[in-house]
């Protein structure tokens, strides 16, 4: 099994926001691409024209990350699964599911999974979930469009309210204490790095979240930072979640949305609508809710 790696995911589309040049128009820095030709032949026919007539439409969906993407009982769950099964009922056909392993960045996986095809095994789907979305990135991967923003993420810590009974622990505290994280996690980097490296000690790496926030609940750890939907659905009894202020994260906060093959703008748009009125009405705040978790809306565009 594969572990899933949320900064696998950011930190390819962070970088491009962090050195983006100030000062500078949006994209106005960018130099296009040729368009790819003939990139795959599992692209053809995949109009939203298609998709309708056939009733069906297919979701590349991330493998083993609860609570957003996962199998149970031989059956895709998850706050991502029942996204794209509120997508399909929008456009009133099927939902498909395919969990995929995360590549070694966000670029491979568009690649792999929406706009060419991966190389041995699979097909590239309709839509793609759970997709970080970053306006400098989106200018430099112009196979893509990037539409449906439905969450804002970001990182918070959890903790056994036994070993904090007075105030909730904050960074500095792990100088002291020990605390987990997912390993070569953007967690993972800012606690390795702040400040100048005097919490490595006192830091336990995971190989996923999960495990982290199960070491965590068994005492191993008196903290776990993470993503804040990950350590919500990982809290056991005894343990509380916080965001507090994180000095010197500039990348704290993401926004996470979908992406589809830059060739058919009509099903980027009918989906980006079918996120956006499951947002206004409430139905995507319930999805959150049955899993336990906050539901954070990124500003409607």
């Amino acid at each position: 099994m594969i572990a899933r790696k949320v900064s696998l995911l950011l930190l390819p589309v962070l970088a491009g926001a962090t050195f983006a040049s100030e000062g500078l128009a949006r994209c106005a820095d960018h130099v296009p691409q040729a368009k790819p030709q003939n990139a795959s032949r599992d692209i053809v026919g995949q109009d939203l024209d298609t998709i309708q007539e056939r009733g069906f439409i297919t979701f590349a969906a991330y493998e083993d990350f609860p609570p957003w993407s996962y199998e149970e009982n031989g059956k895709p769950k998850g706050v991502d699964i029942e996204i794209g099964k509120l997508i399909a009922e929008d456009l009133g056909v099927e939902a498909k599911f395919n969990l995929v392993a995360a590549a070694e960045n966000l670029d491979a996986d568009l690649r792999n999974w929406v706009w060419k095809g991966p190389i041995v095994g699979g097909a590239v789907a309709n839509v793609m979930l759970h997709v970080p979305y970053d306006s400098e990135f989106a200018c430099r991967v112009e196979q893509v469009v990037f539409t449906g923003q439905y969450h804002v993420e970001e990182i918070a810590i959890a903790y056994r309210e036994d070993a904090y009974p007075e105030d909730p622990p904050v960074p500095a505290y792990f100088r002291f204490d020990t605390v987990g994280v997912e390993n070569d996690s953007i967690s993972d980097f800012y606690l390795s790095a702040f400040p100048g490296g005097q919490l490595s000690g006192n830091m336990t790496r995971y190989t996923t979240m999960a495990d982290a926030m199960e070491g965590l609940a068994e005492g191993e750890t008196m903290a776990a930072m993470g993503p804040l939907a990950q350590l919500e659905y990982g809290a056991e009894e005894g343990v509380a979640v916080h965001t507090p202020p994180l000095p010197g994260f500039g990348v704290g906060k993401w926004t996470v949305g979908v992406a589809v093959h830059f060739a058919y703008r009509p099903l980027a748009y009918s989906v980006g609508d079918a996120i956006a009125y499951a947002i206004q009405d409430g139905r995507m705040e319930a999805i959150f809710a049955e899993y336990g978790l906050t539901f954070s809306p990124p500003l409607l565009r």
